[in-house]
């Protein structure tokens, strides 16, 4: 049997893991016995209490969250142990209706915590899975995961392709590339289908794994809102919610996005899925530069900006950012307009995030009702022991 390192908490330091939440701070260590002077990060190490009781096993890392809990029991972390959490994550997405379903064929397999996996995102796209390790250790140990989604999967999956580069630690050294673990597909740019809408995706060069498949219960609702609607799609990336608004009848769309690129992917798949026919506009700038000019020109406005706060150091300015983007939408929209709006910033609460919105309408003086309270879909889901996974939140504001 493997002996790991042992690390022991400081007393008292245990209540939060017998509640099963599976991260350990740096400040409840109490001393480490190492057969070696250090540990290596994304070694697995096991915890006792200060009394010497066993109490998780998990990777260890360098900084404020020590340890990333992979088990609560004595048992080994092999090929079996993978095979049996990809298996269990499969499962979740089976009664999900997501696994061989021919209308939606990307979603999301592994969400960390989520699935007790921590510090691992693998995001299914066709037959391909792409796999985002965020912790040293899930890096370590990512063709174990490669063979255990192989052999959950089968003749299903062509491909796991590994996009860890910009996500494990920097300070590592860990020199990641990424590329290909299992088998390889003819070109980067894949369509794939959601909710029976069309998306090129590319997981090699796009923004996280490719796609937002954060957003796809969302979307949705900006369908079943759009019909006879102006829409404008601020921080749009590749259009998914242009796509949906069109679907659901809108009259026009536009589609903002800093990224030129961002943009022409949006045109690309507003065209796989409309031809040249739909009233599309885009522009490659500012979103929240434009917003400023806007006028009363837009009855349907969505605002998915990027993470404003990213760590809690940054939470004041953060909040400052999303008051005054919200204020802006909210001053200018139309009678009877719709709005949209969401962070995705761990760091902001729910209840944060709606104190600041009715900042931005006291700002705006428009009266304004909540229609829908929104969150991440059910690909992603919420340890309950771990609150903090509930990133995703939003808002749906009937505006007078």
């Amino acid at each position: 049997m493997t002996t790991h390192p042992r690390i022991f908490l400081r007393r008292g330091k245990e209540e939060s893991l017998l509640r099963r939440h599976p991260w350990i701070f740096s400040g409840a260590i109490g001393r480490v016995e190492c057969p070696s002077d250090t540990i290596a990060e994304g070694e697995i190490v096991d915890v006792h209490t200060a009394a010497g009781d066993f109490i998780a096993r998990g990777h260890y890392q360098i900084g404020s969250i020590a340890v990333r809990v992979l088990t609560f029991a004595q048992e080994p972390i092999d090929a079996a142990w993978w095979r049996a959490r990809i298996r269990s994550a499969c499962e979740v997405r089976r009664t999900l209706g997501l696994i061989d379903n021919a209308a939606t064929t990307c979603y999301r397999l592994v969400h960390g915590e989520g699935d007790s996996l921590p510090g691992l995102v693998i995001d299914i796209y066709g037959t391909t899975a792409v796999v985002q390790c965020h912790s040293v250790g899930m890096y370590r140990s990512r063709m174990q995961i490669a063979e255990a989604l192989r052999e959950v999967y089968g003749e299903r999956l062509a491909a796991v392709y590994d996009k860890s580069s910009q996500t494990v630690p920097y300070k590592a050294g860990l020199n990641a590339v990424d590329g290909y673990l299992m088998g390889k597909v003819a070109a980067p740019t894949q369509e794939v289908s959601e909710n029976g809408h069309r998306f090129l995706v590319n997981w090699e060069e796009g923004q996280k794994t490719g796609f937002f498949l954060d957003q796809r219960c969302n979307r949705e609702l900006v369908e079943r809102y759009a019909a006879g609607r102006t829409v404008l799609n601020t921080f749009c990336y590749t259009g998914g919610f242009s796509v949906y608004a069109a679907a659901g009848g809108a009259k026009e769309v536009c589609s903002v996005d800093a990224s030129e690129r961002a943009v022409q992917l949006a045109d690309e798949n507003m065209r796989l899925n409309f031809g040249d026919s739909f009233p599309h506009t885009t522009l490659a700038c500012d979103a929240v530069e434009y917003l400023k000019q806007i006028g009363d020109r837009y009855d349907l406005i969505i605002l998915d900006p990027p993470a404003f706060a990213k760590h809690h150091k940054v939470l004041g300015n953060a909040m400052q950012g999303y008051k005054r983007l919200n204020a802006r939408a909210l001053s200018q929209i139309r009678p009877g307009g719709i709005l949209f709006t969401f962070s995705c910033s761990q760091a902001v609460t729910k209840e944060l995030f709606r104190t600041t919105v009715f900042s931005a309408a006291a700002i705006a003086g428009r009266n304004v009702r909540i229609l829908h309270q929104l969150a991440q879909p059910a690909d992603h889901p919420i340890n309950i022991y771990h609150p903090e996974g509930e990133y995703l939140k939003g808002l749906v504001l009937y505006v007078e």
